[in-house]
């Protein structure tokens, strides 16, 4: 596979870019392998890579039931934070915010990974308060933090309505300056050229629907190309987890799922500088490379497997969006698109061993699947690498729930959707 650079570049050009080398191969399906990984997304593609790349297992199989990153990889706002309260969050997102910050280097492929900041704006006292707390804990565990109040925040966002007539006036806000954006698609495609380049088949259009077994033990999996055995078999399924544990039998999983939109508008003039949250409900927005205001909120709020979503929370969303930012009014939108969350009891995600022998499971995501990518990758390979995991994950078992050892970020308790 030949490397992306500046000289392939002007190669190419010159002969017309008809010789470039596909990014990733499309093999047909082996007997057997080490290691089986169910989902092609961002969690799947980035452990692939990271069994190869520090553990030298090269003999894996990603199985994708559609094409690749057509999950929620590529259905998100793109936003990279480790901006969390709870110390064991906290290690685990600035463990993949180092990731972050050299992946276009290691995979030799451009991720646009942008460092422009996010800005959770407090509307009382208390919340202001509050986050001097999460600023405070990020800082204690080696993260980065600043408090910004209302004359700062109004020079870096002028748009933004700080007056103290704005229906949820600002009175400060948490700046995480290394927190920003990468490119979703471009994230999916690096890490499958990297993990095809070592030696994984990515075996895309090849559904799970069934496992082998050898007593109880999972010795491979049935898909729509045949029969696939493996020593190992990891599920990184994010909103499908349910519904694929549930061909092996495992039917009371502390997930549930959920859609989240998320949405874009027409391209405007460089505006917002930063990711910028809503402090008085629940909005992010960004601003992408091309111009567009790319923008989210909460789930809708039902269980469905479904990539969509329904009105009233595009207009809840908007109507937040434009507390925030009057001048947005007259803004078309483009388009919006849902991506399926595995929402997990306490809010945080799950990367253990089992829950059957010869299985791995990687879920409960969230809101934090796209930031968590590298991270999750990384661990998880080891996890499945070493049959143990590594001491960033381990507070991450799927026993805590029955151990009362939980890891709730919002102190929302056992109720999924809140999270």
């Amino acid at each position: 596979m030949a490397e992306y650079s500046a000289f392939s570049i002007l190669k190419n050009a010159i002969s017309g870019n008809r010789d470039w080398k596909p990014a990733w191969r499309k093999p047909d399906p082996k007997p057997s392998y080490d290691v089986v990984v169910i989902g092609g997304g961002g969690h799947g593609l980035s452990t692939a890579y990271y069994l190869a790349k520090e553990h030298g297992i090269t003999n894996v199989a990603v199985v994708e039931k559609g094409y690749l990153g057509s999950g929620n990889v590529g259905r998100n706002t793109t936003i990279v934070r480790s901006n969390y309260l709870l110390p064991e969050n906290i290690r685990f997102y600035e463990h993949s915010m180092k990731l972050w910050e050299n992946l276009s280097h290691d995979l030799n492929y451009n991720v646009m990974f942008s460092q422009r900041g996010i800005l959770n704006l407090a509307h009382t006292p208390g919340q202001f308060d509050d986050y001097a707390r999460r600023g405070n804990a990020m800082r204690h565990e080696g993260g980065d933090a600043e408090l910004l109040y209302p004359d700062q925040i109004a020079r870096l966002y002028p748009g933004l309505d700080v007056s103290p007539k704005a229906r949820f006036p600002v009175v400060g806000g948490l700046l995480q300056p290394r927190a920003g954006t990468a490119r979703h698609d471009a994230v999916a495609w690096g890490y499958a050229r990297g993990a095809d380049r070592r030696g994984v088949d990515i075996l895309e259009n090849c559904e799970v629907i069934g496992f082998l077994r050898e007593g109880d033990r999972i010795v491979g999996v049935q898909t729509t190309r045949g029969d696939i055995r493996a020593r190992k078999v990891a599920v990184a399924a994010a909103g499908s987890t349910g519904r694929v544990l549930k061909l092996a039998g495992i039917d009371n999983l502390p997930i549930e799922s959920h859609v989240l939109q998320a949405f874009v508008s027409e391209s405007l003039k460089p505006i917002l500088p930063g990711v910028i949250t809503w402090g008085g409900g629940h909005l992010y927005v960004s601003q992408s490379d091309k111009g567009g205001l790319v923008f989210g909120g909460d789930l809708d709020g039902y269980n469905t497997y479904a990539q969509r979503g329904n009105l009233p929370l595009v207009e809840e969303v908007m109507s937040e969006l434009l507390a925030m930012f009057p001048g947005f009014a007259k803004v078309r939108l483009l388009r919006s698109w849902g991506g399926v969350m595995d929402m997990s009891m306490d809010g945080s995600p799950i990367i253990t061993t089992g829950p059957l022998p010869g299985m791995y499971l990687n879920c409960g995501w969230c809101y934090g699947g796209f930031k968590a990518t590298p991270a999750s990758g990384w661990l998880f390979a080891w996890t499945i690498a070493k049959n143990a995991p590594h001491e960033i994950n381990a507070p991450f078992t799927l026993d805590r729930f029955h151990r009362g050892i939980l890891i709730d970020e919002k102190g929302q308790g056992a109720t999924p959707k809140l999270h």
